[in-house]
């Protein structure tokens, strides 16, 4: 396992991250992070580490730039997960939300600042989770740009040599046979088999 003993492991993100964990499901979320919180401990229950979910639903990687230093560097992670994007292309595509939509340069350009100075200020190791979408046909526009912000993430990933979580390839490995309504009503917010698949790509990893 990558962990060591009384690691500390951070994960922020959007919606997918956040799944309630600020109201209902505090302080986890009922998520794919929860999952992989709970099969880990299950697996290692000596190990002793500490959980954090900083998901804020809605996110986009500007919001996190607002965020950063009380969500992320105070957080002082030994492990930081970092799932973000699926708002910044799904904007572009929805009618009257196109001027929140993040293009792909500054995507790109601010997320690696971000990381940047997490790692220089923490000293933390990075996991790095593609965004997603739920759909099969790779000429589908929405799907399309998903696979293009997941080639920086790929990228970013290799720089910072931080573990890469190929969110939409274990998605594309379930949908050979089955329908995107299986996993999720909108294609981007996944029921708890969804969530499951998520989870399972970073016990992959972390295993």
């Amino acid at each position: 396992m990558i962990f060591q003993p009384g690691q500390r492991v951070v994960f922020i993100g959007d919606s997918i991250t956040d799944c309630g964990r600020r109201d209902e499901y505090a302080p986890y979320g009922d998520g794919y992070m929860n999952l992989v919180r709970s099969f880990t401990t299950a697996r290692h229950p000596s190990v002793g580490l500490t959980w954090v979910n900083r998901g804020i639903s809605g996110d986009t990687v500007r919001d996190l730039v607002r965020r950063w230093e009380t969500d992320a560097i105070a957080e002082q992670p030994d492990w930081l997960s970092v799932m973000i994007g699926i708002n910044d292309i799904w904007r572009a595509h929805q009618p009257g939300y196109e001027a929140d939509a993040v293009p792909i340069d500054e995507f790109t350009v601010t997320l690696r600042g971000l990381l940047k100075t997490v790692v220089e200020r923490t000293g933390c190791r990075l996991i790095l989770a593609d965004p997603y979408f739920i759909e099969p046909d790779p000429a589908q526009p929405q799907r399309a740009d998903t696979d293009r912000y997941c080639a920086v993430v790929a990228t970013l990933a290799e720089e910072f040599n931080a573990l890469h979580v190929r969110t939409q390839a274990a998605f594309n490995t379930v949908l050979a046979s089955t329908s995107p309504a299986d996993w999720a009503d909108d294609q981007v917010h996944p029921g708890l088999p969804g969530h499951a698949v998520i989870a399972q790509a970073y016990l992959d990893l972390i295993n």
